[in-house]
């Protein structure tokens, strides 16, 4: 009999029994999730134009009437992993021009910073199998203003703050519904859905709400001609006369059934598109895409089958006089049973009932009781946005540049070596993915994922490490080693972090699945090389990177061509390299207890460091010099063909990046890793000179040692300029750029003038966009990091190393108390002060409504100044670690 001391920990929650069911990304509970887009309009996988202007090629306005190709999009939607039967509920408020079946927002070029969502919504809650999920979306009652909030933004300089949807008025005394869909999950494929419609105005008021069932169209291309059917239910079939029902039927789904309570109405159309409306071709079928939307906006009868068959399909719910504070729910079910008496029974309420239960139970055991009901609640809508943006991605880079199977042939433009993903042809997804958000970022970016991966690790750890395992598979990661950046530009250069969000995934997750960590060291190993390869051009190990995921951070595009014969080294590229081969150490060490064989591998990494290190301990080559001594600063330097090299003298993040590279060589190295501390001890004796970076100290009857690209004066300097507040010391944390450049800095660089200003809030210039801003915002990531780092020191030196926080103020604190005061500013950004949340600025989720201050929204980025969120709205991505920040400090 096996004793119960062997036996494994019950399980802390159902939710947490039904992960360990479906580890895999083919698990059964995994099977049905929220990875219906947000947004597929204006992506680059919609973008068949020989210009490449995926915004104008494939506009909002023409959403509705045209069938994509890749992927489909919707309100508060769920579909299959696959994304070929799709849900999601669609309004119409009887004053609104078209169907509202999407989130709608400006482009890029619209938008007076960037693109830029005009809609109000919410993901409430969620659990890592989708067996609970709730979101929410608020809908005007009034016509909604599409033309006005274009031609105000449009109107608006980089300057002005954005014109959005509370501005016009339209919203006045809560003039709107809020309408909420429940999901929760019977069985891994049965589905109980409510719709909630709340009339928040003063005025009983009506809305039409249609939840849609279609197939994405697969068979309109010439590359797979199966498509499924969707067929109404014959009422007198049904055991209830107060149920309709569709049923769809897949090859490779199988059969479901959508039952919706009630007697709506059931309207039947085919997700291809309405050429004729379009471009005046004739369509491939007689009831297209827009069939539904013309059929209850504009009273067509005939843009409907009247056979009561095709590829989309939806109830049509009137809502009649919604009085003032009254809520009207709509029932729904998807499921591979055909519905009966018992499909909208107690049991129905009783799923419900249970899996909210089951959902706080997971939450009080992944959040814990010591935190306050503010931070419970932000970090409870951190991981239900981060789950939330789980989403489909395909894209398959050969076929979309191949273009269609049939119709005309792909531009010329789109084949040429220069054109937009070229080399990037064995790049083939069909991958649920974690996106930054699902609006103006629904595709994924490798950096922005790797972060990501943290926060997920805390509530579905199998996911966080398949996701980072992804970016490396070979139909993704580039056969030369290079990582994919993101659609836009597959080639561009991202930061290398996954090798450390590896690391401390494995932590998070009770360093218990060293599978996990070979995969993906053995992977990293390639990506390594391509830095060393191409990114390292005069073989000194002095690295570039273009412009490193930090957009307009520098005096100019470091991502475009220099002229010919400069070089710009990188006091970023190099210090994300060096912080790169000790996460790598880590790693390739936490193998080397288990099994030898990797003990070279750590020791590899070892000796690469130490060569970055050497040819950095003036930080530069050819004794050119990124360290400037009279500024106590790291810059980037321009390096001309000859003459004398110019320092980039902006102190910005990038100067504050190589504190990364500080890690501990943990004391048993010496017994456990024999060729590494032969290594070690080779180099201490024939090449001292190289050893410098190795910093030891007694601690007891122990050394501790620690590696550091940056000596302890050089720390002390860097650190002063760092938490001094007037630069970029922020109440909220560490600004990306210093605050002393208030008024403009002007260089001369080969001949032409070039300025930079700090910027707390939106950028004021167009580079990269104009959608995000590095001259002086706060940024969670590189915040996470410099934390990160500063308790590796802080271990190292413990009270033997203090400095002044504020710089100037005789306060002196460790280095553990300064990673501290960076995550609790961080952490303040979502804490009420007054009532308000800093983040929440001047936004109209800063009132004291209850109606909107219960949402917090989690933006791209934040004022240097004020604390104000800016950017994406939505992107729980990577500020979603807030949620790990508020959580209690894990054992190393």
């Amino acid at each position: 009999m096996t004793d119960a001391a062997d036996s494994p920990a019950a399980p802390p929650s159902v939710e947490h029994a039904r992960l360990a069911e479906s580890p895999g990304v083919s698990g059964p509970w995994r099977q049905w999730g929220p990875y219906l887009a947000g947004r597929q309009w204006g992506t680059v996988r919609e973008d068949y134009s020989a210009d490449g202007d995926a915004w104008q090629s494939f506009p909002f306005d023409q959403s509705h009437l045209r069938a994509y190709r890749w992927g489909e999009d919707g309100l508060g939607g769920i579909s299959d992993r696959f994304g070929f039967l799709n849900f999601a509920f669609a309004l119409w408020n009887r004053k609104d021009p078209i169907l509202k079946e999407r989130l709608f927002g400006l482009t890029n070029g619209e938008g007076n910073h960037g693109e830029d969502a005009k809609e109000y919504w919410w993901v409430v809650d969620g659990t890592p199998t989708h067996s609970w999920m709730q979101w929410l979306y608020r809908y005007p009652q009034a016509e909604y203003p599409y033309q006005q909030l274009r031609e105000e933004n449009a109107s608006r300089g980089r300057d002005d703050r954005e014109y959005e949807l509370s501005d016009t008025g339209i919203l006045d005394e809560n003039r709107f519904f809020d309408v909420q869909v429940t999901y929760a999950k019977a069985s891994p494929d049965d589905i109980c859905i409510v719709i909630s419609v709340t009339n928040h105005g003063p005025d009983a008021a009506s809305v039409d709400l249609l939840p849609h069932l279609w197939f994405r169209n697969t068979w309109a291309w010439g590359r797979d001609e199966r498509r499924g059917t969707l067929d109404e239910v014959d009422p007198s079939h049904l055991q209830s006369g107060a149920v309709r029902a569709v049923e769809a039927q897949h090859g490779f789904l199988g059969r479901y059934y959508l039952a919706a309570e009630g007697r709506p109405r059931v309207l039947f159309c085919d997700n291809d598109t309405n050429a004729a409306a379009l471009w005046g071709q004739e369509n491939r079928s007689a009831y297209s895409k827009d069939g539904i939307g013309r059929r209850v906006v504009d009273g067509d009868e005939g843009a409907v089958d009247p056979e009561q068959t095709g590829t989309k399909s939806a109830f049509w719910y009137s809502l009649d006089d919604v009085a003032p504070g009254e809520t009207r729910e709509v029932k729904l079910r998807l499921s591979t049973a055909a519905p009966d008496e018992q499909t909208f029974g107690r049991g129905f309420d009783a799923v419900v009932a249970d899996r909210r239960a089951e959902a706080d139970e997971f939450y009080r055991a992944v959040i814990g009781p010591d935190l306050s009901d503010d931070d419970r609640h932000v970090a409870r809508r951190a991981y239900a946005g981060l789950l939330w943006t789980k989403q489909l991605y395909r894209y398959d880079v050969e076929q979309w540049i191949e273009g269609d199977k049939v119709g005309e042939p792909s531009p010329e433009a789109r084949r040429g070596t220069g054109a937009r993903n070229s080399r990037w042809q064995h790049l083939a997804l069909a991958d649920v993915i974690s996106m930054p958000d699902e609006w103006e970022y629904p595709w994924f970016a490798a950096w922005d994922l790797a972060f990501h991966t943290i926060p997920l690790a805390h509530v579905d750890p199998d996911f966080a490490k398949e996701q980072l395992v992804l970016m490396c598979r070979e139909w993704s990661m580039h056969p030369n080693g290079q990582l994919p950046a993101y659609e836009w530009e597959f080639g561009d250069v991202n930061p290398p972090v996954h090798a450390w969000a590896a690391w401390h995934v494995y932590r998070i997750d009770g360093y218990r699945d060293r599978e996990f960590l070979v995969r993906v060291f053995t992977k990293l190993l390639l990506n390594f090389a391509w830095w060393v390869n191409r990114k390292d051009s005069e073989g000194s190990n002095i690295f570039e990177g273009g412009f490193l995921g930090m957009d307009n951070i520098g005096l100019f595009n470091r991502s475009a061509p220099l002229p010919p014969g400069f070089r710009l080294e990188q006091s970023d590229a190099t210090s994300w390299m060096a912080f790169y081969c000790q996460q790598m150490f880590k790693i390739a060490l936490e193998l080397a207890r288990h099994d030898r064989a990797w003990d070279d591998a750590a020791t590899k990494f070892f000796a690469h460091f130490l060569s970055i290190a050497r040819a950095v301990k003036s930080f530069g080559s050819q004794h050119i010099s990124l360290w400037h001594d009279e500024d106590g600063f790291f810059y980037d330097v321009l390096v001309p063909p000859e003459g004398d090299a110019t320092p980039m003298r902006v102190r910005s993040m990038v100067g504050l990046l190589p504190i990364l590279g500080a890690t501990e060589i943990p004391s048993w190295v010496e017994k456990e890793c024999p060729d590494l501390t032969a290594r070690l001890r080779w180099v201490q004796q024939r090449r001292p000179e190289m050893v410098s970076p190795l910093l030891a100290r007694k601690d007891g009857d122990e050394v501790r040692v620690l590696w550091s690209l940056v000596e302890p004066e050089r720390l002390k300097r860097v650190l002063s300029r760092m938490f001094d507040s007037e630069e970029f010391l922020s109440q909220y944390g560490i600004r990306s750029l210093s605050a002393s450049y208030r008024d403009a800095v002007t260089y001369e660089i080969d001949g032409r003038h070039v300025s930079i200003e700090y910027e707390p809030g939106e950028s004021r210039t167009g580079m990269f966009g104009g959608n995000s801003n590095w001259r002086g915002p706060i940024w969670f990531p590189v915040n996470v990091l410099l934390a990160d780092k500063l308790r590796a020191y802080g271990r190292h030196y413990g009270d033997s190393f203090t400095i002044e926080i504020p710089t100037g103020s005789g306060n002196h604190r460790t280095l553990t108390e300064a990673a501290d005061l960076i995550d609790d500013g961080l952490a303040s950004l979502f804490r009420p002060v007054d009532g308000k949340r800093p983040a929440d600025g001047d936004r109209i989720e800063s009132t004291d409504d209850p109606l909107w201050s219960v949402h917090p929204t989690f933006n791209e980025y934040f004022d240097g100044d004020t604390g104000e969120g800016l950017g994406a709205s939505h992107q729980t991505g990577w500020t979603g670690l807030v949620a790990h920040l508020l959580r209690p400090r894990l054992p190393l």
